[in-house]
């Protein structure tokens, strides 16, 4: 499975700029003027993992597939973008696919850098785009409720999920988006939810960028960026996008070097595939073969046959057993036989829960 992350921000913030940096790539067109960004930029990005990479060396074959995040930056939206100012309400339907949202927002002083309000105000510029995607989701939840309002009258069984809308029409007319909704029956809101994909419901990972004294001086805007991200239980990520975008044709030595030398441990890309998998309750396991060895993501909780199946349909209708070391003990013993022959490799059942840095061979049969 591929991790997708919608960015969104006002425009001027460092959005674009953001996506170059965190996909490696000069991909969006970054320029001091709004809506630089018209047609959604995508890219499909390698995960880095050092375990892949010890894995690699250690088992010696030729190739290493790396799981992978799409991330789509699409233009910015302005107050009023749900209700056609801006171009912003033209794109919302691309991060309607995504798994979370990155909400960039500006965090430093720049004269000649232009922005749409007089002055920077981080809460201000974080509830515009709140109200216009919770107004988003307000307009498709009332065509949605009009067309089960018809069906009810036709038919009792739709009365539980024309409900569900009317409670979720309140919740967004009070100005909170649906994450923070508490269903009273789980299973027929994630039903709803998989159908309408609010935008509202998504996770959301606060991107404060900053300028280079910023990363490491917290200053009065990502103390606020700070404030919002913990009542909200969102997840917040501190990254200066013009200097983590003059990593890209660095080595990754290099790029270790440069990110100490301006007094910070992870990149951009590094802290939010960290949050982003907290947040979204992901892991990665690993499998190989005489050619390859590769990553693989899956949600926390899944047992044996469901994250086989992200290999195949076959090997999850077809699962037979798992045959499981777990990355330490790979490491440890430096290959699968010898793992094996020390007794460290384990054969687990349909039952099992796969952990984060599994090696597994999977048995199927079909």
């Amino acid at each position: 499975m591929t991790l997708n992350i919608g960015i969104v921000g006002l425009p001027n913030v460092g959005k674009s700029t953001t996506f170059n940096a965190l996909t490696r790539a000069q991909n969006a067109e970054v320029a001091n003027y709004p809506f630089c960004t018209i047609e959604p930029n995508k890219a499909i990005v390698p995960v880095p993992d050092a375990r892949l990479d010890k894995l690699h060396a250690l088992i010696g074959v030729p190739d290493k597939i790396y799981t992978t995040i799409e991330f789509v930056d699409i233009a910015g939206l302005v107050r009023g973008a749900s209700k056609g100012e801006g171009l912003g309400n033209q794109f919302l339907g691309n991060i309607r696919d995504a798994d979370a949202i990155v909400h960039v927002v500006r965090c430093f002083d720049d004269p000649n850098v232009v922005h749409v309000s007089e002055t920077i105000d981080p809460r201000e510029d974080i509830e515009i785009v709140n109200v216009e995607l919770i107004l988003a989701d307000l307009e498709q939840l009332q065509r949605k409720l009009e067309r089960l309002e018809r069906q009810v009258k036709g038919d009792r069984k739709f009365q539980p999920t024309f409900e569900l809308a009317l409670a979720l029409q309140d919740h967004l007319e009070r100005g909170a988006p649906i994450r923070t909704y508490t269903p009273a029956d789980a299973e027929l809101f994630d039903s709803f939810y998989r159908e309408m994909r609010f935008l509202t419901a998504k996770p959301i990972i606060y991107a404060a960028n900053v300028d280079e004294e910023g990363l490491t001086a917290v200053n009065s805007y990502v103390t606020a960026v700070q404030q919002i991200a913990a009542a909200e239980g969102a997840e917040l990520i501190v990254l200066c996008a013009r200097l983590e975008e003059e990593l890209a044709g660095l080595s990754a030595a290099e790029q270790q070097e440069y990110l100490a030398l301006s007094g910070i441990n992870e990149s951009g890309l590094e802290q939010l595939i960290r949050k982003g998998y907290h947040l979204l309750s992901l892991i990665s396991y690993f499998t190989f073969n005489n050619k390859q060895v590769r990553a693989w993501t899956i949600r926390r909780g899944w047992n044996a046959p469901q994250a086989a199946g992200v290999i195949h349909t076959d090997f999850e209708r077809g699962f037979i057993r798992a045959e499981v070391v777990h990355y330490p003990i790979f490491e440890a013993h430096g290959s699968w036989a010898a793992a094996k022959a020390a007794g460290a490799l384990r054969v687990e059942g349909k039952e099992y829960l796969v952990q984060d840095g599994d090696v597994i061979y999977f048995r199927f049969n079909v």
